[in-house]
């Protein structure tokens, strides 16, 4: 009978199994290894040295007016302040930074937040650029019209999150020892009283000596005297204050 166009036969022959794997790895030969490493391209060496090339001449970035303003704005802070510390900021929550400024601020002293970009460019061009060590990481600014260092070390002892690099005090750069030591100093004041009478007392010891020899030489003319007047009016002396204390 004719085959049906549908029709499939009852058996079927299906190959079943992993295919033949003809492809493994293989260490190359050691002489093969050798020939590659001797026939490696090798480029061949510039003319002339980098280091002898003329440098590239670097574009230089005309600043904004607001980098200006910030500039300027450090200028007045150096300029103006008598204390000028310079300290590590650390991240810290929003209300201790608040806390801190409201200690701070009791004493006039301010804090200025800088960046390393605005600072650095000013102290480079002034007598403070033994300061650029300091500005390296995230850093804030301490500062005031007066020398008031006991109170801003006393303020800092509570807060550990902000590190004393150093300080400028009346134009001399101190380190933090320094800035601990000129602390525990005396007042202007007491240490003009303390001054002045050092420069009192050798005045005063000299004007002692001095009149050391002549005092009693004034005593004796005075008795001579006496005695005179007593010789010609016929009374009995009258003694002396010395000598009657004596």
């Amino acid at each position: 009978a004719p085959l049906s166009s549908g029709w499939l036969p009852a058996l079927q022959f299906v190959r079943r199994g992993s295919k033949a794997v003809t492809r493994h790895w293989k260490a190359m030969h050691f002489q093969r290894q050798k020939l590659m490493a001797v026939t490696e391209y090798v480029a061949p060496r510039p003319a002339v040295p980098p280091r002898c090339l003329a440098p590239r001449k670097e574009t230089l970035e005309k600043d904004n007016g607001y980098v200006r303003l910030l500039r300027r704005q450090v200028e007045e802070v150096f300029r103006n302040n008598r204390l000028i510390a310079v300290c590590q900021y650390n991240s810290m929550p929003g209300e201790d930074v608040v806390l801190m400024r409201h200690y701070l601020r009791k004493h006039n002293i301010e804090v200025k937040f800088v960046l390393n970009e605005i600072v650095r460019p000013v102290l480079s061009q002034s007598k403070y650029k033994n300061l650029l060590p300091l500005f390296v990481a995230r850093n804030i600014l301490l500062v005031s019209r007066e020398a008031k260092v006991k109170e801003m070390l006393r303020v800092l002892k509570g807060v550990p999150q902000i590190n004393l690099l150093g300080a400028c005090i009346d134009d001399t750069i101190l380190s933090r020892q320094g800035v601990e030591n000129f602390a525990k100093l005396p007042s202007l004041e007491a240490s003009q009283g303390q001054t002045v009478g050092a420069l009192a007392l050798l005045p005063s010891q000299t004007s002692s000596l001095l009149q050391r020899g002549s005092a009693p030489l004034t005593a004796l003319l005075d008795q001579h005297i006496r005695r005179l007047q007593a010789g010609e009016t016929g009374s009995p002396a009258e003694p002396s204050p010395a000598q009657s204390s004596g």
